[in-house]
């Protein structure tokens, strides 16, 4: 099946990214909404994304209309009955979710296919609503969409392998790089990637180093950006959100640091507010509000101050540690974990990605401080199983000849 003719649902920054990606390619997309006023700002927020492109030089004026004849506006479902793919972007809410799937299969022509961009919530729970489990699946872009070279492709339970290799194809015709991951909470980079986020927010809390050397340490490993100018720019909301979905998938080892939930109730999202961990536009007049130190002190009267020590192996390890779970679950395979960690978060091409860095440092020694870990600062440290076979096997990395990978 070829696809002519996508729909996006959700005209807000992702959907807007999402339907400029697919009209760079030259394949034609209508934007709905709630309303048409909503889904017309999605078409000039798509505008803008190609506005920018001229500014730099790297398209004409003239190119960025004839792009923008690809992309087109409309309120409800009906301007979605031809086409050939839908890609569901709204709020991560599972019930609204599975009520715009339950429309969109009643609108749809039998042979579309339906897709959500969602991060983290359950593919199968959606295709359950409907009467074409087999053509759903999930589509997940990273943001800026425009940017951003991966995408999960997550199949349901119900997901008939010819839908799976019919997006894989469209996502290959835009010019991405999808990996098709098993499901499970969170699918693959962002589960690898809370633990590391949160794990860096746990580290603050203990007050194990100040937010800027936590940031900066993490950057001199080779991390395009700090866990906590990331955490501002996705937004707390989201993150906390997604570690919620972990947590009550994973357990305990998944258990959001109090810190997180403490900024989001107290609005201090990230760089949508003007402030999160960090203060943007101070320019602008504020009310009084509670700053980051201040929470970490409410926290403290209820905890006491723990004063643990702080090293870049806690977030790093942290990660490496589920990426080990993850293979041992069978949700992608070690070249597609770390392919997706260097697309889809920016890990160092250097160090090839979290599975790779094992190799390099050695699985013996990842065990060795993840026990540690374990001991010292909790059993969300404890060593995936696999990894203690490895080195009861001599699979200890790159000096013995292989770990993960050959060598």
């Amino acid at each position: 099946m070829y696809i002519y003719r996508v729909g996006v649902v959700g005209a807000g920054t992702m959907g807007s990214q999402i339907a400029q990606v697919i009209s760079v390619a030259g394949i034609p997309v209508v934007i709905t909404d709630v309303s048409r006023a909503t889904a017309e700002r999605g078409l000039e927020r798509v505008r803008r994304i190609y506005q920018a492109r001229v500014d730099k030089g790297k398209m004409t004026s003239e190119q960025l209309e004839e792009k923008m004849l690809l992309v087109s506006a409309a309120d409800g479902f009906a301007a979605l009955k031809d086409v050939d793919l839908v890609i569901e972007a709204v709020s991560e809410d599972l019930r609204l979710k599975q009520h715009l799937f339950r429309e969109l299969d009643a609108a749809c022509s039998p042979g579309a296919i339906l897709a959500s961009n969602t991060s983290a919530l359950s593919i199968s729970a959606l295709g359950s609503v409907t009467k074409r489990p087999t053509k759903v699946l999930g589509l997940h872009f990273f943001n800026p969409a425009y940017a951003m070279p991966l995408v999960e492709v997550i199949p349901g339970l119900g997901t008939d392998p010819q839908t799976i290799d019919t997006v894989v194809g469209f996502a290959e015709s835009i010019r991405k790089a999808p990996i098709v991951v098993k499901e499970c909470a969170g699918f693959l980079v962002n589960r690898l990637l809370m633990p590391y986020l949160n794990e860096a927010i746990v580290s603050l809390q203990e007050g194990a180093a100040s937010l800027k050397q936590i940031d900066q340490d993490l950057t001199a490993f080779g991390m395009p950006v700090g866990p906590f100018t990331l955490l501002d720019t996705l937004g707390l909301d989201i993150c906390g959100e997604v570690a919620r979905i972990l947590h009550k998938s994973y357990g305990p080892r998944m258990a959001p640091a109090p810190l997180l939930e403490a900024m989001v109730k107290a609005g201090r999202l990230g760089v949508k507010t003007s402030r999160g961990f960090y203060e943007y536009n101070l320019s602008q007049p504020r009310e009084p509000e509670q700053t980051v130190e201040q929470l970490i002190q409410a926290i403290w009267q209820e905890t006491g101050p723990q004063r643990t020590r702080w090293t870049q192996a806690r977030p790093l390890l942290a990660m490496v540690n589920e990426a080990v779970l993850t293979l041992q679950e069978g949700i992608a395979s070690a070249r597609d974990i770390d392919l997706a960690m260097v697309a889809g978060t920016g890990f160092p091409q250097d160090k090839e990605g979290p599975l790779h860095y094992a190799d390099r440092i050695g699985i013996e020694q990842v065990l060795h401080e993840l026990e540690e870990f374990s001991q010292t600062l909790g059993t969300r440290f404890w060593p995936a199983p696999l990894l203690r076979r490895m080195v009861d096997a001599g699979f200890t990395g790159r000096d013995a000849g292989r770990g993960f990978f050959m060598y």
